[in-house]
């Protein structure tokens, strides 16, 4: 027969330990000021009783939700999906909870999200937007704190994390001119206003092609409008068709990626003996495509750690200084795709 578990409360873990009521509470949020057998004493009462703090009560009473949300452009790009699983687990640290907002890169969704449409239900907001700009953003006494990602909105009105994107593609190119490829295409270039991660993956590619002596040569930069498999098909099956075939393409992110050496195959091509291929992220599915896919990972798992970190340090007012800029690190991985 079903019997409901007993759900015990400080009182009893009080009686238990032979203490007071506050004295648990102090042990319980960590009050340093605790003599060592006291605290022994109570925690051995909370393990025999299997006492489990009332968190949303706790949370209440200190003007707070115990939720914080993560606002992505979409979960369909398999690196923010992989990203928030990291949010999540850095939060629960905290005793946070998630709430994951799809944002869809629309302004005027964004705007929503960062005006505190929602600051009645969450303790912060860390935030990954597309279309808007610092000036959109600027901080109101309503809104929760927040901590911005990517590359849309640096030195803003909140803490900013991101990599350095520049850097990177630099490295994903000097490793494809390192194997003997001269004719190298970008693939994802985007040529908006808010497009400011391609804008610096660019930058990288041809500041990399540049200290090699060798040009960047605009026919070999192919556009997409958005990050998807199709994307990257449809450039590289244009790049092809115009007669600029490559011979190595740095991909702005591994969906991209994925999708070129698709179109690569349905022409004839291997990779990476006729085209060399890298992308960007370090998404799961590169690591089993067939050839597997060279990349730059991002340390994800960091980057939501340092992001969980800094909103945590705004929620509980102990950091009311300017706005930091964190740059979290990032590595090349080199599979088969390009040797």
């Amino acid at each position: 027969m079903y019997s409901a578990r007993v759900r015990h409360r400080l009182k009893d873990v009080a009686e238990r330990a032979g203490v007071s009521v506050k004295t648990v509470s102090n042990v319980v949020n960590g009050y340093e000021h605790v003599r060592p057998d006291t605290r022994a004493r109570v925690l051995e009462a909370i393990s025999a009783l299997d006492y489990r703090p009332n968190i949303s009560a706790r949370n209440l009473r200190r003007g707070r939700t115990g939720i914080i949300a993560l606002a992505v452009p979409e979960l369909d790009i398999p690196y923010f999906a992989e990203l928030a699983r990291h949010v999540v687990t850095a939060a629960a640290r905290h005793d946070w909870t998630v709430l994951i907002d799809q944002t869809n890169g629309d302004r005027e969704q964004e705007r929503l999200v960062a005006g505190g449409i929602r600051d009645h239900l969450i303790d912060g907001l860390i935030f990954s937007p597309l279309a808007l700009t610092g000036a959109d953003l600027s901080p109101s006494a309503e809104a929760p704190p927040m901590v911005l990602l990517g590359e849309r909105v640096d030195h803003g009105p909140a803490d900013h994390v991101a990599i350095d994107n520049v850097a990177a593609a630099r490295d994903a190119t000097a490793h494809l001119i390192t194997l003997g490829r001269r004719r190298i295409a970008a693939v994802g270039a985007q040529h908006t206003a808010e497009a400011a991660t391609a804008r610096l993956r660019l930058a990288g590619w041809s500041a990399a092609l540049t200290a090699a002596g060798l040009p960047a040569d605009p026919a070999l930069v192919a556009p997409a409008p958005s990050w998807h498999r199709a994307d990257g098909a449809t450039a590289v099956r244009d790049l092809l068709v115009g007669g600029r075939r490559p011979d190595a393409i740095l991909c702005f992110n591994d969906t991209l990626a994925l999708g070129a050496i698709r179109a690569l195959h349905d022409a004839g091509l291997r990779v990476p003996d006729d085209v060399a291929v890298a992308g960007f992220d370090d998404i799961e599915d590169g690591r089993y495509s067939i050839p597997t896919l060279t990349t730059v990972a991002p340390d994800k798992a960091d980057l939501a750690r340092v992001a969980v970190d800094l909103l945590a340090a705004r929620v509980a007012g102990g950091d009311t200084g300017p706005p930091q800029e964190q740059t979290v690190p990032h590595r090349l991985i080199v599979r088969e795709s390009t040797g």
